[in-house]
């Protein structure tokens, strides 16, 4: 492992960092890296919620289950409401972030809970014909909507044929469409503020009401940290242009909706992230603006922005759980390059991510061996056997608000190791499932050739990573530092051998690995090499001077 002082210099994501009000005072004394402000504590009553420790760490919340461009979609539902505020980015989201964000009904009935639409418009050669027709299966079967009038649309469309393309073209823009079986649940690209909206379900009295599948909370964290970011500012003119909806297709959008604007989902605010500050919140705003900066065609920029957010949301998970689990080594990602036949690079790159992928687990368990650490919990022991124990259950219920289910014997080592248990079990079912989830979304982790998961990036998440990275050309060696340094990925040679034991360490095997990337780039135009000791990577939207 690297010494003392390099590791320091990697490892940036365990300097001090700044806590939230809201993880519980107790276990401070055992933190001695980050500085607790006075302030708003989480309620129990807003997030009503069994077991409050996974969210301490990381915050409320990351959520496996929300792919990234959910996470992305439901960002922008924020970033747009509080736009409307005339609040996008205006501080650092302090608790609890507040916003409306919309619903959207009369849109959402109209193109995924409508399919007699395209049936209507081939049978029916009569334009007026068919828009009777239509609007009255709409008044029979339209769900969530105030009225089940949809009479406003015949005044904006020549005919009901050229209406029912509109419905197919955008219909057809959908996102996730695969994965999102429930109408309710389905969303359109989102081109703008018209077409931003967010999951709900239909109640059985055929009411919209909220939905925490689809939009689970990662994206008000997505919201709040770049928020909480150095560079919010530089980021507002962008992410305004993202949610104002000034472009065509947005109008085009905005057309198949009453101008009655008046359809505001009641006020969200249960996001909590534990942290004011932590370096990944600059970390990813520097890629959102390096993004911005290529000023790619029309929307080809989301795709990078949605990879890098959820890459961002991966090592902030690691990070953190890295600090709680008291890892005083920095955590890293051996990438294998996929090679034909298995190589040690593979190896090493299965025991990396197998270390990283239970380091949250650890992170957890660690939050009540500092229970039992507190100062709180000690003080707690002096009072004899039968008051220790229910001032130590009181701690308990204080710290993380469990407890009052428990049945188990009257012994406060019992107490922490049910919590342990209870830990487990709701750990395991989603955050732990985050780093692979994101993981295998993005393209960084996968088993291919294998039956075990790896780190092994694709050729789109490393054209991403380029796209952040590059501004112009630079040196493939560089290229590798920066990736390292930037994001903890371990590819080539010199930043193995950083890392890595003597044992595990073959200069060969990684210079290989490094090759087979560079190979890579270069079908991809992404690298040229000069000659026999020069290569460099291309960022072909960069900013060309004359050489």
């Amino acid at each position: 492992m690297p010494s003392t002082s390099e590791t320091k210099s990697f490892n940036t994501e365990q300097s001090a960092i700044t806590l939230c009000p809201g993880v519980w005072t107790g276990v401070l004394d055992t933190l001695p890296f980050v500085e607790s402000p006075s302030g708003l504590r989480p309620n129990k009553k807003d997030h009503k919620i069994d077991l409050w420790l996974d969210e301490q760490i990381w915050g409320h919340r990351i959520w496996d289950s929300q792919s990234p461009w959910l996470v992305f979609l439901e960002f922008l539902n924020v970033a747009e409401a509080r736009h409307r505020q005339g609040q996008l980015f205006s501080d650092n989201a302090p608790y609890p972030l507040r916003y409306r964000p919309r619903q959207r009904m009369y849109l959402r009935n109209i193109l995924f809970n409508n399919d007699e639409v395209f049936r209507i418009a081939e049978e029916q050669g009569d334009s007026g014909r068919a828009w009777q027709k239509w609007l009255k299966s709409m008044e029979d079967s339209a769900q969530g909507v105030p009225e089940r009038d949809f009479s406003y649309l015949r005044e904006r469309f020549h005919s009901f044929d050229e209406f029912a393309k509109v419905v197919r073209i955008i219909r057809g823009t959908a996102v996730e469409r695969e994965s999102n079986k429930r109408w309710s649940s389905r969303f359109v690209f989102p081109f703008g503020q018209n077409s931003l909206y967010i999951d709900l379900n239909i109640n059985l009295n055929g009411q919209p009401s909220r939905e925490y599948i689809n939009f689970g909370r990662s994206g008000e964290i997505l919201y709040t940290m770049l928020s909480r970011s150095s560079y919010r500012s530089e980021l507002t003119n962008s992410v305004r242009v993202m949610v104002e909806g000034s472009n065509r297709w947005d109008k085009l959008v905005a057309s198949l909706q009453p101008d009655d604007k008046n359809d505001q989902e009641g006020e969200n605010k249960s996001c909590f992230l534990p942290y004011l500050y932590h370096p990944v919140y600059d970390d990813l705003a520097r890629d959102w603006l390096a993004i911005y900066k290529l000023q790619l065609p029309a929307f080809d920029g989301y795709p990078h922005l949605v990879t890098l957010s959820a890459l961002h949301l991966l090592r902030y998970h690691l990070a953190v759980a890295s600090i709680w689990a008291d890892n005083k080594n920095p955590f890293y990602l051996v990438c294998e390059i996929i090679a034909p036949k298995k190589t040690l690079v593979r190896e090493i790159a299965l025991e990396s991510y197998g270390l990283n992928n239970g380091i949250s687990t650890q992170a957890a368990e660690f939050f009540v061996e500092r229970i039992r650490q507190s100062h709180s919990w000690q003080s707690a022991l002096t009072e004899g056997d039968s008051g220790a124990y229910v001032r130590c259950l009181n701690v308990v219920r204080e710290a993380v608000w469990w407890g009052d289910d428990y049945k188990g014997a009257n012994d406060p080592d019992k107490l922490l190791d049910e919590l342990k248990g209870e830990i487990r079990k709701g750990h395991k079912q989603h955050v732990a499932q985050v780093h692979r989830s994101y993981g295998r979304e993005i393209g960084l982790i996968s088993r291919r050739g294998t039956t075990r998961f790896r780190y092994a990036p694709t050729d789109q998440l490393i054209k991403t990573l380029l796209f952040a990275t590059v501004d112009r050309r630079m040196e493939f060696d560089e290229f590798l530092a920066h990736l390292f340094k930037k994001y903890g990925l371990v590819i080539g040679d010199h930043e193995a051998e950083q890392v890595l034991s003597t044992e595990e360490f073959d200069r060969k095997a990684f210079q290989a690995n490094a090759r087979r990337l560079e190979q890579r780039l270069a079908s991809l135009g992404l690298l040229r090499r000069l000659s026999d000791a020069c290569a460099y990577v291309e960022n072909p939207y960069g900013r060309w001077k004359n050489d």
